[in-house]
């Protein structure tokens, strides 16, 4: 017999949910998961897992072509079926049976239905067949509902039946023509992979590629897909779009117009906030959730949110990442013990503000973490900048004829701490771990030349940025003189 009460109940049964529930049971709270679709979430099933298993087949020939021996080797095209048929294989024919075994084995209860606020701690649940079930939370409600893709309104778009992300990883045919709309992470990965299936790609963006990023990593990127064939138009707009029997035409500012099978929009996302009963407590749907670093709702002391829904970084590490601080202060409070809610303390998501890591895996990969030079310089810091060629490391030499790759570290020079690293190159995301940790660790730049990397490996580029920010600042005391 299903229960009415929980202590904490937590509206979407994504990955980032999985994680609060299991904390807060862990802690030894009762929990529920709500979800109305497939338990795992957007993650599992429509962006990370699939979009990665489009991308990797491709990039593993350009691997292997890009080493004399191997490359001879490598006398094939891609098998676009194959890579479907494992695509579909490594999200379970978008059937969520593993997950639901594993929610069942943790101890937490899964709802299935549509789930809203109903008041004050109260969570209305809307099964499949009509049916509702009013639950009661006695410690804690946890939105984590995530996004959803934005439909520009330029004219004629929304008509033309564009593909969005979930489209776009879930194809069971690809297009021989695909226009892309935008210039961020979803667009350049999918130009990535459309491309290496051999279809034609156009992307078109208003303004360049990853543009939050180091300038270069957006300038790598382009000059790469446009080595792969795609077609990239940048600070372009599209003025008016319409499907047609011959497919779908986009008129272009300027410029010719574009004919594509397929359109995919990747032009931002909104909070899925619209249907979760935000106006029964008095707040607006369809809004943002931006909560403390507790992940607590301002006015609220029982209301939190995790993931996209709170704006604070789009991320699935990043949600889980809060989803761990929500569970466990969750667990403090419920229990009346000590909550360390101090910048890195364990209640807490301080990483949320300057430390987020996120790999972009197109070809060349794009590893980021921390601030940019433009941010750090307009947040206030004093900084130095140590610029390298990743090419020119030993690893990189023998990990590929041709290695093309640019690494930046952003230095506090007030403390002497790293604030932010960026990578471009192939399988950089390996190494971005090294940074993260050194910029949560604070750690100063005299003790990490105590970090010996390997050789010959590409973590090497670590030494070299070191020594780069050195040499600079003994020119720079040298000019001072």
């Amino acid at each position: 017999m299903q229960r009415s009460e929980y202590d904490v109940i937590i509206i979407g049964g994504g990955a980032v949910a999985e994680n609060v529930a299991e904390r807060a049971v862990q802690g030894g709270l009762s929990a529920a998961l709500i979800e109305h679709e497939l338990v795992g979430g957007e993650c599992s099933f429509w962006a990370c897992i699939p979009s990665k298993a489009l991308l990797r087949p491709a990039q593993s020939i350009r691997e292997a072509q890009a080493v004399e021996g191997a490359a001879e080797a490598v006398t094939g095209t891609l098998d676009v079926e194959a890579v479907l048929r494992r695509r579909d294989r490594l999200v379970y024919d978008w059937n969520d049976q593993s997950q639901v075994d594993w929610v069942d084995s943790t101890g937490i209860d899964l709802i299935r239905g549509h789930g809203e606020l109903a008041g004050e701690k109260q969570v209305n649940v809307t099964a499949a067949d009509g049916s509702t079930t009013l639950l009661t939370a006695r410690a804690a409600v946890v939105v984590s509902t995530g996004s959803d893709p934005v439909i520009p309104d330029t004219p004629g778009l929304a008509d033309s039946a564009p593909w969005t992300s979930r489209d776009a990883t879930s194809v069971k045919k690809v297009p021989k023509r695909l226009a892309i709309l935008g210039g961020g992470v979803v667009a350049t990965e999918m130009a990535t992979a459309y491309a290496g299936f051999g279809c034609e790609v156009t992307l078109v963006a208003r303004h360049g590629l990853l543009t939050a990023m180091e300038p270069f990593a957006g300038e790598m990127v382009t000059d790469a897909l446009r080595e792969q064939g795609a077609t990239v138009l940048l600070n372009t707009n599209v003025t008016k779009v319409e499907r047609a029997a011959d497919g779908v035409h986009l008129d272009i500012e300027g410029g010719d117009p574009i004919v594509a099978d397929e359109i995919l929009v990747a032009t931002g996302r909104k909070p899925r906030t619209e249907a979760v009963g935000l106006e029964t407590v008095g707040l607006k749907p369809g809004d943002w959730l931006p909560t403390d670093d507790t992940m607590r709702l301002p006015g609220f002391d029982w209301l939190y949110a995790v993931g996209d829904v709170t704006h604070r970084a789009l991320l699935t590490h990043q949600g889980k990442y809060q989803a761990r601080i929500v569970g466990e202060v969750i667990v403090a409070r419920a229990n009346g013990d000590e909550v360390f809610d101090e910048p890195w303390g364990a209640h807490v998501a301080t990483a949320d503000h300057e430390a987020v890591p996120q790999v972009t895996f197109t070809e060349p990969e794009v590893a980021s973490v921390g601030l940019t030079e433009a941010a750090a310089r307009a947040a206030g810091y004093t900084v130095s900048v140590a610029d390298y060629d990743i090419g020119w490391v030993a690893g990189a030499v023998v990990r590929a004829d041709g290695y093309k790759g640019q690494a930046r570290m952003v230095v506090d020079d007030d403390r002497r701490v790293v604030l932010g690293v960026t990578l471009v190159g192939p399988d950089v995301g390996d190494l971005l771990h090294a940074a993260t940790t050194a910029i949560v660790g604070q750690v100063p730049i005299d003790r990490l030349w105590h970090a010996v990397p390997s050789y010959p490996t590409v973590s090497e580029i670590w030494l070299r940025l070191l020594e780069t920010y050195r040499l600079n600042m003994r020119k720079a005391a040298q000019a001072d003189r």
